[in-house]
């Protein structure tokens, strides 16, 4: 599956124990995504394409209405990368 260089970063700071916020507009439409790594600071080129693509490839998952985090597919599709010590 070809993953783009955005969507390998978002992956890579959830497999981390980062998060996925959203939020809803007047309807079941998410308006706006933000990607939070596990130290509070934000993933800038992340947004609501980068999100829904992520989502259509069933690689983010959210549970009990939740934020979102990585599935266990998500997990298998993470490259290595140099600072995969969680440091």
């Amino acid at each position: 599956m070809n993953i783009s260089r955005n969507e390998q970063r978002a992956l890579h700071v959830l497999a981390l124990g980062g998060r996925i916020l959203h939020e809803r507009g007047d309807g079941p439409k998410i308006t706006s995504v933000m990607c939070v790594t596990r130290e509070a600071m934000i993933l800038a080129d992340f947004d609501l394409t980068v999100f829904n693509r992520l989502r259509q490839k069933r690689l983010i998952e959210s549970r009990s209405g939740g934020p979102y985090r990585i599935s266990r597919r998500g997990r298998t599709f993470v490259r290595a990368q140099l600072d995969n010590q969680g440091a």
